[in-house]
Parts: structure tokens; sequence; C-alpha cells
């Protein structure tokens, strides 16, 4: 695949059953030739922001909880700040228009006036050069167009059936897609 996905969302086919992946929605924030990032936007923890400086949980986007960004290094934090296009943090990485990861280590990056919403993670989905190609090509994923307000949902446990209901024709008759087809 030679174009970056980066900024679009992968939803997880409804047949995909891997744990950490089952029925969610990812947010690509950096995909190249080496491999692609992504944080698990549907994902909400129980561990709440009060640990983190005030500055990031008077921000935080509801449910102001930590959510599992995915399988890879679950013990570093990454987050997303929403910001009118071009006014992010100068530290700020875009990943679509209103939409950037943030360095959490750069305390003017989350005290930036600009950021009106953030959403930190724990740990993140991550892929090796090549790997998520051969999982698309296994019909893993369908990439859809992202929008920014999908990164700071506040009703995560519906967002993969609401992302897949708003696309067209077959792919969204997916979010009907029943949890157990055996119990069908």
């Amino acid at each position: 695949m030679d174009l970056s996905l980066s900024g679009k969302l992968l939803v997880a086919s409804p047949l995909l059953d891997e744990s950490a992946f089952r029925r969610t929605v990812v947010l690509v924030c950096e995909h190249d030739a080496r491999g692609a990032l992504g944080l698990v936007l549907n994902r909400p923890l129980r561990a709440r922001l009060e640990a983190l400086p005030d500055a990031w949980h008077e921000r935080a986007a509801p449910p102001a909880v930590i959510f599992r960004g995915g399988p890879v290094a679950v013990d570093s934090a990454l987050a997303l700040g929403g910001a009118p296009p071009g006014s992010t943090p100068p530290s700020a990485r875009p990943v679509l228009p209103g939409v950037a990861l943030l360095d959490l280590e750069d305390r003017a990056s989350t005290s930036h006036t600009s950021v009106a919403q953030l959403r930190v993670f724990s740990g993140y989905a991550g892929w090796s050069g090549g790997q998520l190609e051969v999982e698309l090509e296994q019909d893993a994923w369908h990439i859809v167009a992202a929008r920014p307000a999908d990164a700071f949902d506040g009703d995560p446990g519906t967002l993969w059936q609401r992302v897949l209901r708003r696309q067209a024709g077959a792919l969204g008759l997916l979010a009907t897609f029943p949890r157990d087809p055996a119990m069908n």
C-alpha cells in the first residue's frame, strides 16, 4: 500500500476475534513503510485522571478516564488533543484537522490555550512494516474516514456500531452484526 492511512479509522471486522481488537475503532496516527501507530478510541479504563496534572484533567473529554490505546507499551501514555486546525501546540503532531498527538512531556503542549479537549491513552496499537497491510488483505479491518469528534467521543461503548452505521452500503450493515453469531 503506497498511501498513508494516517488520519483514517480502522474499524475491526466483526469476525476479528482477537480480544485486544475485538470491535475496536483505531485512529491511525502514523503510517509509513516502517509501520503504523494507532490509538484504540473505544476502550475506556477505570483509571481516572487524578494522578495527572490539573491542566490535563481539566480538559479531559468525557468520560474523564484513561483509555487503553492498544496492547503495545501499556506502561506509556499518549494523548490526543483537540484544537482548531492551525492552532495546535508547536510540539504536537497533527493527525487530522483539529486533532493532534500531544507530547505529554511538554508542559506547554498540554497547557496550550488552544487545546480544548484531551484524551489520554495507556499504550498503543502498533504494526511493523507491512504487518497492517497483511491484516487489511485478510479483511481484519475496514478503512473509513475519521471525524475529529471520533477521537473524543463521549459514548465509546457504542462507537464501533455508530462508525459502521454511518458508512454506505454493505459496510453500514455490519453495525447490526451480532456479538455472538452462534446465538443469532
